[in-house]
């Protein structure tokens, strides 16, 4: 593994790495477990991945953890994924204060269980001033409910006069819940699928897309390095020829 990270150039990191932890239900499945079992051991990832993420430089990262969508399942399963969550920010507080870590929510956290809204702010509140990474955690989150709300604002504030027409892509970005956060430059989605599943559709209009079979409770440091080696492989020309990205970098 220390080959493997020797081969990222810490000079060209991803500021912003956002991931779609997909697979739990189905790596538990494999093993004729239920589902809250993946769940659990998908926890163990969360840590991994993050204290991975914080030695190497990474500044923000962007974890997928409950949609609007997910209300849709067994009652049974929302039910544990409320009381793990809450297990895990309790217990993990400590360890985000240790490694100076900002704890961040994106979503509509009224829409969250009061026990659940209420341990998370907690651990905003108590890792607010933590500057060496800052974890975002999307609950109750919907990339389509985002840009609403975004929406919302914004007439809201055209009829306080406070904003005036036309509106602008400035505008719907500084209204948006990451209005302060940079768009992710590398997205990685777990477990074999192929799609955003409305996570950060706006933000991630120029985002390098990741996509790696391994389901989430077996993702390890090892496939965030190598993520992160194919992104640096990658040409980023945002619109522009190969020719003027490189004219721009030499100037």
């Amino acid at each position: 593994m220390s080959e493997l990270k020797k081969r990222i150039d810490i000079n060209r990191l991803p500021k912003h790495i956002a991931i779609i932890m997909d697979g739990n239900g189905r790596w538990a499945k494999s093993r004729n477990l239920a589902r809250i079992f993946g769940h659990r051991s998908g926890i163990k990832s969360v840590k991994d991945i993050t204290e991975a993420c914080a030695e190497l430089g990474i500044q923000y990262l962007t974890l997928y953890t409950f949609s609007t969508e997910n209300w849709n399942r067994p009652e049974d399963e929302v039910s544990g994924l409320m009381s793990l969550l809450i297990k895990t920010v309790e217990s993990e507080l400590a360890s985000l204060t240790k490694n100076n870590i900002q704890l961040r929510s994106i979503g509509d956290l009224n829409g969250l269980p009061s026990k659940t809204r209420n341990a998370l702010l907690n651990a905003i509140e108590n890792t607010k001033n933590n500057t060496r990474m800052t974890l975002i955690l999307a609950l109750n989150y919907s990339g389509k409910s985002e840009l609403t709300h975004s929406v919302n604002q914004i007439i809201q504030k055209i009829n306080d006069g406070k904003l005036s027409l036309p509106v602008t892509e400035s505008d719907i970005t500084n209204n948006l819940y990451t209005h302060d956060i940079p768009d992710p430059e590398l997205l990685i989605r777990t477990s074999g699928e192929y799609r955003l599943s409305n996570f950060l559709i706006w933000q991630s209009a120029y985002t390098e897309l990741y996509f790696t079979d391994v389901f989430w409770p077996d993702f390890k440091e090892q496939n965030l390095f190598e993520a992160i080696i194919d992104y640096q492989s990658r040409e980023r020309r945002f619109g522009m020829t190969t020719e003027q990205v490189t004219k721009s970098r030499e100037s």
